[in-house]
């Protein structure tokens, strides 16, 4: 490979970590500042968690319309637009004291996330062929790593400019993204705007069993993905425990969970068969959930430490493993954007009955107890996720063609 073409793709792949950086941040903000929204714009418990639910709703039906996101905007376009409505959006947070303006700017968050992640993953396996794996699980890094600088920061943010700027400064970051992505995916390899590609690749995989044991694993490790970045400062809040105690908790969990993507993205290629991953993850979970029932304060730092690993681990292979079935970009890219769309729907519940278990029982103690049980049970499905199968997977995707 001439130097050349090394550069650019070095300079690809770090615009793909730049945006990926950018699509957390403006839903993990929301946990942190739960105190000062629910205070200044009158929230409650189910409205701040539908602040974290309607972006999470959004990326569900931007998977579910990725082909037609792609037919219409194309990849390379489609991404950008996806940037600037992030940008936009976080900027007119600015004006959004109240509820109202709060939920606008939150639906165009959940928009311009939905149109990026729709795009993406089919755009990378175009771009990097049997590198992939470890692209997406370092775009899944950069999604991790954005919520934990975006949770993280957000106190002490909030005491140095106030929330409503606290909220807006994610605009700054999302439009340098968006310019970097426009320079270094000039000479790559997309799929443009076209009308004539509208049937192609259209599959039913509704009509397959796989295809919703992994909708339905790909909701279930987002669900606690997003459920943590929502829920474990006010948890540890309501427990006592200082604002700044609290954020730095979810600081750990956060950190963790990024350094274990960073961690799976080198040495993923060491298990082609990622069933002892998931296994791990989904034990790392359960444990994780089940330390917040029992020992929340005695050991607050190790149930957190636990979560962060086990998500770090499961929320990447979520995306990984439904991208193993297929070869074809367009076709991978079309079923991720299934799976994706189903997983997202689910997911975008997770933090909605938080809020509304929170406000009837006034702990969270029912959704903690709901986790464990869905990680368990995700045990019976992941055994089944042999390399071998992916290959009946694809016979059964040509009978239905």
């Amino acid at each position: 490979m001439s130097s050349s073409k090394k550069y650019s793709i070095s300079f690809l792949l770090l615009a793909i970590l730049l945006l990926s950086l950018n699509l957390r941040p403006a839903i993990a903000v929301i946990g942190p500042l739960v105190q000062s929204i629910s205070q200044f714009a009158q929230i409650q418990s189910v409205g701040i968690s539908l602040l974290t639910t309607i972006p999470v709703l959004m990326m569900g039906f931007g998977a579910i319309y990725a082909q037609s996101i792609r037919n219409i905007l194309g990849e390379r376009g489609g991404i950008a637009i996806g940037g600037i409505i992030i940008t936009l959006s976080c900027f007119i947070r600015l004006w959004s004291e109240n509820h109202f303006g709060l939920f606008i700017s939150t639906v165009l968050v959940g928009l311009g996330i939905a149109i990026i992640q729709a795009l993406l993953p089919g755009f990378i396996k175009r771009n990097f062929g049997t590198a992939t794996s470890s692209v997406i699980a370092i775009y899944s890094t950069g999604i991790v790593v954005g919520a934990a600088i975006g949770s993280g920061s957000a106190s002490w943010l909030e005491d140095q400019i106030g929330w409503l700027f606290t909220l807006a400064s994610w605009s700054l970051p999302a439009i340098v993204a968006t310019v970097f992505w426009l320079l270094a995916s000039q000479n790559s390899l997309y799929e443009k705007p076209s009308r004539e590609q509208t049937t192609k690749n259209r599959v039913p995989f509704w009509r397959i069993k796989r295809c919703w044991s992994l909708l339905l694993f790909f909701g279930i490790g987002t669900g606690a993905f997003m459920l943590v970045m929502a829920w474990i400062s006010p948890f540890y809040i309501g427990l006592g425990l200082t604002k700044g105690t609290a954020g730095l908790l979810l600081s750990v969990l956060t950190i963790v969970e990024s350094l274990t993507a960073l961690l799976l993205s080198i040495i993923i290629s060491r298990f082609p068969d990622r069933r002892s991953l998931l296994i791990v993850s989904l034990i790392l979970v359960a444990m994780g959930f089940l330390m917040l029932i029992i020992a929340p304060l005695s050991a607050p730092y190790f149930a957190v430490s636990l979560l962060g690993v086990g998500i770090g681990i499961l929320f990447p292979l979520s995306i990984i493993v439904a991208m193993d079935h297929l070869k074809d970009p367009t076709m991978a890219g079309n079923f991720t954007a299934f799976v994706q769309g189903g997983g997202f729907v689910i997911a975008s519940l997770v933090p909605l009955t938080a809020g509304s278990l929170r406000d009837i029982f006034g702990d969270l103690t029912y959704i903690w107890m709901l986790m464990i049980l869905a990680s368990l049970l995700m045990l019976f499905l992941v055994v089944r996720f042999s390399p071998t199968s992916y290959n009946a997977f694809q016979q059964k995707l040509k009978e239905l063609s």
